[in-house]
């Protein structure tokens, strides 16, 4: 027999209560004039005290978010920024976006994030950072980055736009590199529709941001003196307020996810020859996305798996691609030089998939996935 979901399952999606809603019109009719920060400052306060960290900018977005990192540390035209080959595009186009160069090198068996041998071998002497992202949930060995990082006086980025709520040998996701970034994407453990939020501890760094963000002007000018051409990376009171009430439930959302992962992975257990999100001792995964990674063996790749779980009503997402086998980077041989067919992320991208993860699966949910799962292996 096939098990069919009665009704669809969607792979992800946000947890919203009426907290949320008041303050979305509480900030629709009081943030304006003299307040019309007021809730963007609350937001950002809030962020920065549950990461460790001084200083938080809310935006847009992510992307923002690494942009703005690039920008303030000056990276540009011959330089190179060493990333993940296997991670979403975002983490990586800012790269394009100041003229530097991404290199791409290879990825963990285990936790899916920069392999530190990997990141010392590919730096050059043009390389001025390393982008570490914090893929589904998973940390990158930021001790070992970091080591990497001041050896050869470079900048580290931590891309934890689906790390919110990680935890890396007592440090929260974020707070591990110069700057880090978040994502606020209807999707995201914290979810504001778009959004997103570059924190640091830097002091001259988050100057820079603020004025980089608003069109070259700084921080409490008056006059619309730009004293440079800028960008335009401002998030609303509306997002922020949104923000703000998620916030406050950052531990009561962080928990679902960890029971959702645990109910997968439960049931998952004796199935042979499946990989789960992985969580290495020192660490706290917040398991933004449940993903699951068959051997070769079983015959299917990620597309076909996708595809047979469509037929059960059930949608899922594929593991995200090697950005090397994408045509956006092709004719790219220096972002290429050093990735090999046998990469470890090479294979793991085949036949990944995320499983649905969104804040309404419940047990029984989460049953019928399973059962499918195990169905759609054994076919």
């Amino acid at each position: 027999m096939t098990t069919i979901s009665p009704e669809p399952i969607p792979v992800a999606g946000p947890s919203i209560s009426r907290r949320e809603i008041e303050l979305v019109a509480e900030a629709a009719e009081k943030a304006w004039y003299g307040n019309h920060y007021a809730y963007n400052a609350r937001f950002e306060h809030m962020f920065a005290d549950y990461i460790g960290v001084t200083h938080a900018v809310s935006l847009p977005h992510c992307t923002a978010a690494i942009h703005l990192s690039l920008a303030a540390l000056g990276i540009g035209p011959g330089d190179e920024v060493v990333v993940p080959d296997v991670t979403w595009i975002a983490s990586v186009a800012p790269v394009d976006y100041v003229g530097a160069t991404p290199v791409f090198v290879d990825i963990r068996p285990d936790t899916w994030c920069l392999e530190p041998r990997a990141v010392a071998a590919a730096i050059g002497p043009r390389t001025r950072a390393i982008i570490g992202v914090d893929l589904y949930g998973s940390l990158c060995e930021w001790d070992e980055l970091a080591a990497i990082a001041e050896r050869h006086g470079l900048a580290l980025i931590e891309d934890s736009a689906e790390a919110l709520g990680s935890v890396y040998r007592g440090r929260r996701a974020g707070a591990n590199g110069l700057t880090g970034v978040f994502s606020f994407h209807g999707s995201k453990t914290v979810a504001t529709g778009e959004g997103g939020m570059l924190v640091t501890n830097d002091d001259a760094i988050h100057l820079r941001v603020q004025t980089l963000r608003d069109h070259g002007r700084p921080p409490g000018d008056r006059f619309f003196l730009n004293e440079e051409i800028g960008f335009k990376y401002k998030m609303n009171a509306v997002t922020a307020a949104l923000g703000i009430g998620q916030m406050e439930r950052i531990e009561e959302l962080i928990a679902r996810k960890r029971a959702i992962y645990g109910w997968y992975a439960e049931r998952l257990a004796s199935l042979q020859g499946v990989a789960l999100n992985a969580e290495p001792p020192g660490t706290q995964n917040s398991f933004w996305m449940v993903t699951a990674v068959p051997d070769a063996e079983y015959g299917l790749d990620k597309f076909e798996l996708m595809a047979r779980f469509k037929e059960r009503n059930i949608d899922t997402r594929p593991f995200f691609s090697p950005l090397s086998s994408l045509n956006a980077f092709a004719g790219r041989p220096e972002s290429r030089r050093f990735v090999d067919p046998c990469d470890v992320g090479q294979r793991i991208a085949k036949t990944g998939i995320n499983l649905p993860s969104g804040y309404n699966m419940d047990e029984a949910k989460v049953d019928l996935v399973c059962r499918a799962f195990r169905e759609i292996l054994a076919n």
